[in-house]
């Protein structure tokens, strides 16, 4: 069974999710929250909060945690591709495209970023549209715009 637990955090209330002992989702406050899961901390979802808020605090560049996303096979190579983009550095979803080997695959990329289930330790905030501006993001713009700040990353909105 899916366990979740919620944490405070300098950006709002986030939950984690663990299943087996890996990191399967992460919520902002404004997602859909898991109906069919045990509210519970385990020592995988601590770690991840600890991290998280090590990250959040400007202190943690890179995360190790053990991460089981669940999408389809696509959405699987984006969201590898993504764990690629260094701290500090953005990527347009052409990059990412280009990265994968289908540079014509743009929209595809873009929606497999929306569909990130550990947005920030999957970091697609770190995707920028191709004229280098700020585009959507799941926990809102203000929220992207704060973790690229956190970052030392300047994006035009």
């Amino acid at each position: 069974m899916k366990k979740v637990f919620y944490y405070e955090t300098p950006i709002g209330k986030i939950g984690l999710a663990e299943e087996w002992g890996f990191i399967t989702n992460l919520y902002f406050m404004n997602m859909k929250q898991p109906i069919h899961a045990k509210q519970t901390e385990t020592e995988t979802l601590k770690e991840g909060y600890i991290q998280l808020s090590e990250y959040l605090n400007g202190e943690r560049k890179e995360f190790d945690l053990p991460l089981n996303p669940s999408g389809t096979d696509f959405q699987q190579t984006v969201w590898s591709e993504l764990l690629n983009i260094p701290y500090g550095q953005t990527r347009t979803y052409k990059d990412i495209a280009a990265a994968i080997g289908d540079e014509k695959a743009v929209r595809a990329v873009g929606n497999a970023n929306n569909k990130n289930p550990i947005p920030i330790i999957i970091p697609c905030h770190r995707v920028i549209g191709s004229d280098k501006t700020m585009t959507g993001y799941v926990g809102g713009i203000d929220i992207k715009q704060k973790l690229l700040n956190i970052e030392g990353i300047s994006i035009p909105n």
